[in-house]
């Protein structure tokens, strides 16, 4: 030890730099280890980001939650196209502009739950967003006659409590996801 302490001494200044390298590198090996990274993965409830296909495939969807100026100009885009899309749509604007629901499904468009008042469901019970989500699809199997299977959830908020009740509710959390996996 006596050997040593001269050695710490004339060291020391460095010494404070390189036990924060330390640490840090320490910290980021933590953090990104696969062990780590698996485990918590691992545990958390997650929304549908993509499907596995065979083929090459896109999915359009669509958020109503706001005005619908443009609901009827984006219905005939797609039917000339012969496109169908999910619309995503909030229990107000469903209150708002239920010939535009109405519009969307006679059209063959597949019509999901976007919550009753889009609000940040990861800040609610699980009551709450039970309640939020069942408003919108009573809501909407009023219009079409059809209760939804999908729910994406407002802002692209979401924890454990809320995929777990959107799954115990029968539905499925779908979550938007721009992924390109090779050239057209």
């Amino acid at each position: 030890m006596k050997k040593l302490r001269p050695i710490l001494m004339r060291y020391r200044r460095a010494l404070g730099p390189i036990a924060l390298a330390l640490a840090v590198a320490l910290i980021f090996w933590a953090v990104n280890s696969p062990m780590i990274v698996g485990a918590s993965a691992a545990s958390r409830a997650l929304p549908i980001y993509s499907v596995k296909r065979d083929n090459k495939a896109v999915s359009l969807n669509f958020d109503a939650a706001w005005g619908n100026e443009d609901t009827r100009v984006l219905i005939d885009i797609l039917n000339r196209y012969n496109v169908r899309a999910t619309f995503f749509l909030v229990g107000q604007w469903v209150d708002r502009y239920p010939e535009s629901v109405e519009a969307l499904y006679d059209a063959g468009m597949e019509i999901g739950n976007h919550s009753n008042e889009h609000p940040h469901m990861a800040q609610l019970t699980e009551k709450q967003i039970a309640d939020e989500i069942a408003a919108c699809s009573e809501k909407i199997e009023a219009v079409t006659g059809e209760s939804p299977t999908l729910f994406r959830c407002p802002y692209g908020e979401y924890n454990d409590a809320v995929i777990t009740t959107v799954d115990g509710l029968g539905m499925h959390a779908i979550q938007w996801n721009v992924e390109v996996r090779e050239t057209l």
